[in-house]
């Protein structure tokens, strides 16, 4: 099988990794890719939000299955065009992944499959700012209706705060969603979806803020762990019933059936699982902890995904122990990062690279915001924790900055859920 992976980052970094390893592949190549991806796979150019290009690339290449990364190019419908052009693709087309592309999209389809999720309202005009925040609060939840990178949402107690970042989305022409706020720790779901049949994966918990504690501003992601040795038993077969499946099959009735990779972005509240979005493909950086203990050839299972046969491939094997990612930023991020510093320790076992390019005279230099995840596995969360910080302390790059607190409080038995006896 030849194996055309799109996108530039650590996730794409870590599919390309997972499928270089399964003896089905005979041929790998990731476009645009990064100085990371060209140790395991041919590069290849690419505008990967061009639909018509991908498509091109893809036929030029003789690709058997397509895997797109971002969710930039699957809400622009590289999905759809590759499919046209009589290549297996694993990722959403233009008409499911709205699911991730409008949110206002995805509490449509939510409120009609009966999921529970926070009460929410659109506003589109500064006039009617004030009134809508004000039925909301104590603490505020302010999100960019379009795409943004994880970085378009503000929780805050502070109206000022919440009515600032609202505005600034509404001057730039974003519609703005207001939700109410969910207590209880998040957690990630990555589900392959072909359709109608639902095949879950490890949960997951990412860390959002750049700082440790949860201090200061959204990012893409700092970090993340698994599995989640705190969460109830019941847990992944709960949500697949009650959140992912509904939505699926709703997807279904509005003749945008969804195929590929559907992300419930969780919270346990004690009222139970309620979702706080949804994204239409991996999620960067919980992917790299998810595949790194995943033992079934990937290519296999995205090729049964993209082709409708998920049904019929054999359930998904795991290895013990645990996970943990620290992602190792630039200057500057989340807002404008600094570029162009070297990295050393980029070719270290667990670092994926994710805003890297290597330069004309062989050095690997920084490119992005998120430059690196650098992934520890153990037997136990906290010997996954310990290996990762290792490896990062032997990675060197000018200015840059990571949480330092990446699954501790997990470690240390401080996160719990809600008792399930609670929403049974």
């Amino acid at each position: 099988m030849r194996v055309l992976v799109i996108g530039s980052g650590a996730r794409e970094h870590a599919l390309a990794l997972a499928v270089s390893g399964d003896p089905a592949v005979t041929a790998l190549a990731c476009a645009p890719g990064n100085a990371g991806t060209a140790a395991v796979s041919e590069q290849l150019g690419v505008d990967a939000a061009d639909p018509a290009a991908v498509a091109a690339l893809a036929k030029d290449w003789r690709a058997d299955l397509v895997v797109v990364g971002p969710e930039v190019p699957l809400v622009a419908g590289v999905a759809d065009a590759v499919r046209k052009a009589g290549i297996a693709c694993f990722g959403p087309s233009a008409a499911a992944a709205r699911i991730e592309g409008s949110k206002a999209f995805a509490k449509d389809v939510m409120t009609a499959a009966n999921v529970p999720t926070a009460h929410s309202e659109v506003v589109d005009t500064p006039a009617r700012l004030d009134a809508a925040l004000a039925r909301f609060g104590p603490t505020w939840v302010v999100k960019d209706d379009g795409l943004a990178a994880g970085k378009g949402v503000v929780v805050t107690k502070d109206i000022e705060v919440a009515r600032k970042h609202a505005l600034m989305l509404l001057d730039g022409g974003h519609p703005v969603l207001l939700e109410s706020f969910l207590d209880g720790p998040e957690v990630s779901l990555f589900c392959f979806v072909d359709g109608r049949t639902v095949v879950p994966l490890l949960p997951a918990q990412d860390f959002k803020r750049v700082g440790d504690g949860d201090a200061g501003p959204n990012t893409g992601g700092m970090g993340a762990y698994a599995p989640l040795a705190w969460a109830p038993e019941n847990l992944v077969d709960d949500v697949v019933a009650r959140i992912v499946q509904p939505v699926v099959d709703e997807l279904v009735a509005r003749d945008a059936s969804f195929s590929g990779l559907l992300y419930a972005g969780l919270a346990l509240t004690s009222e139970g699982p309620q979702v706080i979005e949804f994204n239409c493909r991996f999620g960067d950086p919980e992917t790299q902890v998810v595949l790194a203990l995943l033992r079934s050839p990937l290519a296999g299972v995205l090729h049964a995904t993209a082709t409708g046969t998920l049904a019929e491939h054999p359930p998904l094997e795991w290895s013990g122990g645990a996970a943990v990612t620290v992602v190792v930023a630039a200057d500057g991020y989340p807002g404008k990062p600094r570029t162009g510093d070297v990295i050393t320790g980029g070719e270290l076992e667990g670092v994926l690279h994710a805003g890297t390019r290597r330069r004309d005279d062989g050095a690997v230099v920084s490119s992005g915001g998120r430059v690196l995840s650098v992934v520890g596995t153990g037997r136990t969360l906290k010997a996954a924790r310990k290996q990762a910080y290792e490896t990062v302390a032997k990675v060197h790059l000018a200015g840059s900055h990571h949480r330092t607190d990446i699954a501790l409080r997990a470690v240390n038995g401080e996160v719990t859920a809600p008792a399930a006896d609670q929403h049974a």
